[in-house]
């Protein structure tokens, strides 16, 4: 870290002394020195970040686009057979399902919880505590949350005692325990709920931050009117948060489309959880076709684009 540090200031120093060297601040053509300086010093600075961000960003997007069309090894040219086979594919229909069912679900449940929770803990005296709380599992790796879902779900046969917490319920209220994450369908909630309980902490520290900015004029105006609690947080402070409460729900969306560590961990892709994230993993380290795990990387990347275009807009105008 030190001599990353050293480094950047060795580099800025260096440049800019350069630049003074070529461009100096006197003599007679001190005005287009001046000029020249000013437009060439911003580059020195961003120079290196632009040459980091094509290398590790732009190049891959590139590479990816090149073995779309090639076969597996990535070296024999196969134009668009990898993308006829996309369109073709069952298990590739079933991620794309299942990404759509995680989109509206999981965005939608943690912006709503996270909003409430940020209404709630402004309110109570041990609100701090409260917020701390919630805010805990974003500490947690998806993996490790995996795992502690994947106990709260553990199925053990009837008769047998129960470790998994919700099956101890099932049980203890008289049911039949359940194979959770097996159960068709149903198994992708069960696997939502990892994401909702880490990421509401998220959408509640930004929410709750929103909701401070309120001016106290609007809500004083409100009480004077006669307005019941509920409608001063539904027709007057949501309104005034939307663009936050926008721009959390589209950075959830783009993490779902990513989800990955959760399925990975809890089914692997079974039973009918298979995501786009994770089915690009399976062909590439599992099936070690590379032109296919790279035409599923870019469906990805085109369903992520759009919605971080406009969330970095929404960003922008927000700081207006």
């Amino acid at each position: 870290m030190v001599l990353g540090v050293a480094a950047c200031f060795g580099y800025f120093w260096a440049s800019n002394k350069l630049l003074d060297t070529l461009y100096p601040a006197s003599g007679a053509h001190v005005a287009a020195n001046l000029t020249k300086a000013n437009a060439v010093r911003p580059w020195l600075f961003l120079g290196p970040a632009v040459i980091v961000v094509g290398l590790y960003l732009a190049y891959p997007v590139v590479n990816s686009i090149w073995l779309s069309f090639h076969g597996p090894s990535g070296e024999t040219w196969a134009g668009t057979s990898n993308y006829e086979w996309l369109a073709r594919d069952g298990g590739f229909r079933e991620s794309v399902r299942n990404n759509i069912l995680w989109l509206i679900v999981v965005p939608a449940a943690t912006t709503f919880f996270g909003l409430i929770a940020a209404a709630l803990t402004d309110r109570i005296a041990w609100g701090n505590i409260a917020k701390s709380l919630i805010f805990m599992p974003m500490a947690i790796s998806f993996v490790g949350a995996s795992v502690i879902w994947k106990f709260i779900y553990d199925y053990r046969p009837a008769g047998s005692e129960q470790i998994g917490l919700l099956n101890a319920i099932v049980t203890g209220l008289g049911g039949d325990p359940q194979a959770w994450i097996t159960v068709p369908f149903w198994n992708n909630f069960f696997l939502m709920v990892v994401l909702i309980w880490i990421q509401t902490g998220f959408a509640m520290v930004i929410l709750s931050a929103a909701l401070r900015g309120i001016p106290e004029e609007t809500i004083e105006a409100a009480v004077i009117d006669g307005a019941s609690p509920f409608q001063i947080f539904y027709k007057i402070k949501v309104p005034q948060i939307w663009a936050t409460i926008a721009v959390v729900w589209t950075t959830i969306t783009i993490l779902v489309l990513k989800v990955f560590d959760i399925v990975l961990a809890m089914t692997n892709g079974q039973w009918g959880t298979q995501v786009l994230a994770n089915y690009m993993f399976d062909w590439m380290f599992r099936g070690l076709d590379f032109g296919r795990a790279s035409t599923i990387a870019l469906v990805i990347m085109l369903m992520v684009a759009p919605i971080m275009a406009w969330n970095i807009y929404e960003t922008k105008k927000g700081t207006k």
